[in-house]
């Protein structure tokens, strides 16, 4: 499942504000966004996503993306980092 990418990641960022600081500069791998998040807030990262040619994989739990970047609430959307 799309969880382990974000498991076997050294450097993830959580949060769409982060994330899409992190897309914006270039540095996201990918992005993971949880199907399950309110899309009011995250359709425009998706958009950006597309934009800047940064693979966007989907999830089906917030609580489970949480878990899997290492934090104990729900997560709208995960960024995988190069740096």
């Amino acid at each position: 499942m799309s969880y382990d990418i974000v498991k076997q990641a050294k450097n993830v960022k959580v949060g769409t504000k982060k994330v899409t600081k992190i897309v914006e500069q270039g540095k996201a791998l990918a992005v993971v966004v949880s199907r399950d998040a309110d899309p009011r807030l995250t359709i425009n990262l998706v958009n950006l996503c597309s934009q800047k040619g940064i693979p966007v994989t989907y999830v089906d739990s917030m609580k489970m993306l949480g878990k899997a970047c290492g934090i104990e609430v729900g997560a709208a959307v995960a960024a995988v980092v190069n740096e």
